[in-house]
């Protein structure tokens, strides 16, 4: 599933393209793509304007002009990339094009899902209320979020891709920031002491700046950016993936275990 540097990337690239632009067309061409609606999303969105495109964590939306930004109960468009989500703009040819939309000025922009996992749904902000910040947010605060972590009981992993914990955190860079701050992931969260809990978030604020240089992760052609080019963070992982290869920092062979039904990897010997 794209992760916040991925999201992130998706949304720079939308930034660039839709604010002042107007929906013209809108088609739904898979139901699951807009499930959830109860009103034709072409009768929700034809005339509306993009004032902007923001992001927390996974999470992404469209804001309209003429809505108060201040106001949670405002109407946006979700986009939720899910497994395989890709927002594209221009002319795409692609037989999983799940929603297509004529924006002003020729604008095309498409949304291609594989595995139908994602959703385009117009409705309130308040929708995604209960997300907490992400760790690339100017107003992240590290002290409390590490203390919200702390009180966790589960596996201090699971503890770290709760979305009301600290978004944006998913598999790939939960396993980069444990590997970086030498923590197993299999520690209760609750074991942690308030220097560990802040040392994780801050290398898994690290390794998403880094993973956001270069577009994020792609493994194949589900993750791409609105131009359809690749990210190439693949290239510097340590632990995701690995398993079996020497560890980066100390050459003993990494280890794959599940942790809270997720494929783990980290190193037995330099992650305590």
């Amino acid at each position: 599933m794209p992760e916040l540097p991925e999201v992130e990337s998706v949304r720079r690239g939308l930034v660039g393209y839709l604010p002042g632009r107007t929906f013209e067309r809108v088609e739904v061409l898979h139901p699951r793509s807009n499930r959830g609606q109860l009103a034709p999303l072409a009768g929700l969105l034809v005339g509306r304007t993009v004032a902007d495109v923001a992001r927390r964590g996974k999470f992404m939306w469209l804001e309209f002009e003429g809505e108060d930004r201040s106001d949670s109960h405002r109407d946006v468009l979700h986009v939720h990339l899910g497994m395989s989500g890709q927002m594209r703009v221009g002319e795409v040819s692609s037989k999983h094009v799940r929603v297509r939309a004529k924006l002003s000025e020729g604008l095309e922009l498409s949304f291609i899902d594989q595995r139908t996992f994602g959703y385009w749904l117009y409705g309130p902000w308040s929708k995604i209320a209960h997300i907490a910040p992400d760790p690339l947010e100017p107003a992240f605060d590290v002290v409390a979020t590490a203390r919200r972590l702390r009180r966790k009981k589960s596996a201090v992993k699971v503890a770290l891709m709760d979305q009301t914990v600290v978004s944006g955190i998913g598999n790939i860079y939960a396993d980069e920031a444990f590997w970086a701050a030498g923590i197993r992931p299999t520690r209760r969260a609750s074991s942690l002491l308030q220097r560990e809990a802040v040392a994780l978030l801050g290398a898994a604020s690290d390794v998403m700046g880094r993973a956001l240089a270069v577009g994020g992760t792609s493994f194949d052609a589900l993750y791409v950016n609105v131009n359809g080019e690749s990210g190439y963070f693949d290239r510097s992982l340590h632990a995701y993936g690995r398993d079996g290869e020497p560890c980066d920092r100390c050459g003993t062979p990494l280890t794959k275990i599940v942790v809270g039904g997720r494929g783990t990897h980290y190193c037995p010997n330099c992650q305590k």
